[in-house]
């Protein structure tokens, strides 16, 4: 039987192979693998190449450091009025130490996942109905917070809670839409009369202006009829007195005192002849004789000044 070198050569060149493939490990960016030396924690290996001793040395965990979203089920919580209420929320966390995440927990997600529904069911019980659907941002800190301290020791780092769903009993939905309901036709209502009430004070405010608007027009219109009245008035007085002063001038003329005579006579004349016209009583002065000394009068001024007319 003749020794095949070959084969021999093949079959080592396979084992060294196989042994560098064994040796050599490269690890993603992100991740993390535990190293177990002999069933003994040995390394963490880091993202990048990285040499094992084939045979001896054994990764054991493989570990993605990336933020991981983690569905929390459904669960029903008791409210502080003993109400009924379904709470669906979400969990992000993330992997800080790879060797807490292996050797921590059998089942970290599993214990996350238990913490997150026990802190809420905690959570939800300290609060009434009303307050669940207000303090939302409050559930989700004091979860995630609660988490944390437990999740350190696990190598686990609990990023934020998110509640995605408050779900209360059908009966309390239609009692909760009823509510709001009521609640808008109320708010309905009192925008209505609010709107009524603006519109009688703006209606009033109007008629008020327009009232003080006319009456202020009024009161300038009687201002500037009074002031025109005294204007006239004024004006008149003043022709008066100005034909009073050249009447005045006049009669202090030669002749002035004679004419004045004459017209008063004629003027007595027609006074008497236009109530002769107009009445069928007949007016008769008291004394004749002063009628009759009147128009003598008249008649020696009328042919005392007819020379003198003549001359000039």
């Amino acid at each position: 039987m003749e020794f095949n070198f070959g084969s021999v050569a093949l079959v080592l060149f396979i084992i060294a192979l196989v042994f560098v493939f064994k040796t050599i490990n490269v690890v993603p960016q992100q991740h993390a693998w535990v190293v177990e030396r002999l069933g003994k924690y040995h390394a963490t290996l880091a993202p990048g190449l990285n040499i094992v001793i084939p045979f001896v040395d054994r990764v054991a965990y493989k570990h993605s450091l990336k933020e991981i979203p983690l569905d929390v089920p459904p669960q029903v919580c008791i409210t502080k009025d003993n109400t009924q209420l379904q709470v669906d929320g979400i969990l992000y966390f993330q992997i800080t130490d790879a060797m807490r995440a292996s050797y921590g927990s059998s089942n970290y997600i599993q214990a996350i996942t238990q913490l997150a529904q026990t802190t809420l069911r905690s959570v939800i019980g300290r609060m009434e109905l009303d307050k669940t659907f207000e303090e939302r941002d409050h559930i989700n800190t004091t979860v995630v917070n609660a988490i944390d301290e437990s999740a350190a020791n696990w190598g686990v780092k609990v990023l934020r809670y998110e509640i995605k769903d408050l779900t209360p009993p059908q009966e309390i939905l239609h009692a909760m839409q009823a509510q709001i309901t009521a609640e808008r036709q109320k708010r309905a209502l009192i925008a209505a009369s609010e709107g009524r009430k603006q519109e009688q004070i703006n209606i009033a405010t109007g008629q008020r202006e327009a009232e003080i608007a006319k009456s202020e027009g009024e009161k300038q219109a009687s201002i500037n009829r009074a002031e025109g009245e005294a204007k006239a008035i004024l004006a008149l007085a003043e022709a008066n007195a100005e034909a009073l002063r050249q009447i005045g001038a006049a009669i202090r003329e030669p002749g002035g005192s004679d004419a004045v005579n004459l017209k008063v006579a004629e003027k007595y004349v027609e006074a008497f002849d236009g109530i002769a016209r107009t009445n069928n009583t007949l007016i008769i002065p008291a004394t004749m004789s002063d009628l009759g000394g009147l128009i003598a009068s008249a008649m020696t001024i009328a042919k005392t000044q007819k020379p003198q007319g003549s001359v000039v």
